[in-house]
């Protein structure tokens, strides 16, 4: 129950810099192309952040620590990305942003499950973060001062649930955010023989980090477009209220998902969730207006509300204690933050010289391949295990 308060305030910072960060860097005046570019070079550099923070955590066993390095991160180029609207600037700033905010979810993903274990119900912990980031969608959609409607209110929101992330993750116990270093462990031990487990690449392993990749891709259009879709396409602005939607009916699925996942497995549960994405990108690409979108946006109870604890389930499975973290930062890294620089790159190109429909349209094709990689791995028995 005391990592709560870390899944709550942490989720408040996603929400601010997940939702609003395209129109952000879209009020510093950059075309969609260029949009795209800077938010992918972003996830690249968010890539080599968990590694690198993830790597300290389970080395010392000192999370707490390593949490508020990365939200720190997170807030420190807030501001002057808002005050220097330079591209070469706005790339830097951005990317490390980046490298802390998507460093403090694989952080508190890793000592939750180190706490609850392999077989304790990670999503019953994790909705209460997509409580507080419904919370803080709806928060944001209706604020009276400081709206989120320019680079600079945007960018004050991240600093502000930054500190208060902060203040209270240092509030938080030890043994709680803290674990025993991999030397303590065999210290410790009344064995003599132990010896510390390292991570294989399994052909399961691979295989489903590829389903999970592919999946993400697909994912790409929906975070990083969607918000200028809806203001520049259908002159709507619902952004936080459609992203609160969103969170929202992940929730009953994410406290549901552990009993799910015992049932079918985490591949199953993937390859469902791929097949609920391609429904969703048409809808969007086929039905834009507003039925459509709230139609399409209650699908992410599939997308993400059992995609996401059935991909933790599977890097779990696949990662011994010791090194959760670095386990969560190649989730994170490889499985969202590869496929998510590269959905955006092309995103951009695409909208810039196609339109919103065509680049919801275009990217059915990743998830249908990832489909193909799952059938493929069950024929070769790879995934024999899982189902």
């Amino acid at each position: 129950m005391f990592l709560i308060p870390a899944h709550v305030t942490t989720s408040f910072i996603l929400a601010a810099i997940v939702i609003y960060m395209p129109v952000l860097v879209r009020d510093l005046g950059y075309s969609a192309s260029l949009v795209g570019i800077i938010l992918a070079v972003a996830e690249g550099a968010g890539i080599v952040g968990p590694f690198l923070i993830g790597r300290l955590a389970d080395k010392y066993g000192k999370y707490k620590w390593s949490i508020r390095l990365s939200v720190f991160l997170s807030a420190l180029p807030a501001l002057p990305l808002a005050l220097f609207g330079r591209p070469v600037l706005s790339v830097i700033f951005v990317a490390i942003i980046a490298i802390g905010y998507r460093s403090t979810t694989p952080l508190v993903e890793a000592i939750t499950t180190i706490n609850v274990g392999n077989s304790g119900n990670y999503g019953k912990i994790r909705i209460f973060g997509s409580l507080a980031y419904v919370a803080f969608a709806l928060f944001m959609q209706w604020v009276p001062v400081l709206k989120p409607d320019s680079a600079w209110n945007i960018a004050l929101w991240i600093v502000i649930t930054s500190i208060f992330a902060i203040i209270v993750i240092s509030l938080l116990p030890l043994k709680s955010t803290d674990a025993q270093t991999p030397k303590e462990k065999i210290r410790t031990d009344d064995t003599s023989n132990v010896t510390r487990k390292k991570i294989t690449l399994t052909p399961f392993l691979v295989l489903g980090l590829i389903c999970i990749a592919l999946n993400r891709l697909a994912m790409a259009p929906i975070y990083s477009f969607l918000p200028l879709f809806l203001i520049e396409y259908m002159h709507w602005n619902a952004i936080g209220l459609m992203s609160a939607l969103a969170s929202a009916v992940e929730i009953p699925f994410m406290y549901i998902s552990h009993r799910i996942i015992r049932r079918f497995g985490a591949m199953p549960i993937i390859a469902t969730a791929s097949v609920m994405v391609v429904v969703r990108l048409l809808l969007y690409a086929v039905f834009p207006f507003k039925a459509g979108i709230i139609i399409a946006q209650l699908l992410h109870s599939f997308c993400f509300g059992l995609f996401h604890p059935a991909a933790v389930s599977f890097i779990s499975s696949c990662v011994p204690p010791e090194q959760r973290s670095f386990g969560m930062a190649l989730y994170t890294s490889l499985g969202n933050g590869l496929p998510l620089l590269i959905g955006n790159f092309l995103g951009g190109f695409i909208v810039e010289h196609f339109g919103f429909r065509f680049l919801y349209g275009s990217f059915t094709v990743f998830p249908i391949i990832s489909l193909l990689v799952y059938f493929i791995g069950c024929f070769k028995g790879t995934f024999k295990a899982d189902s």
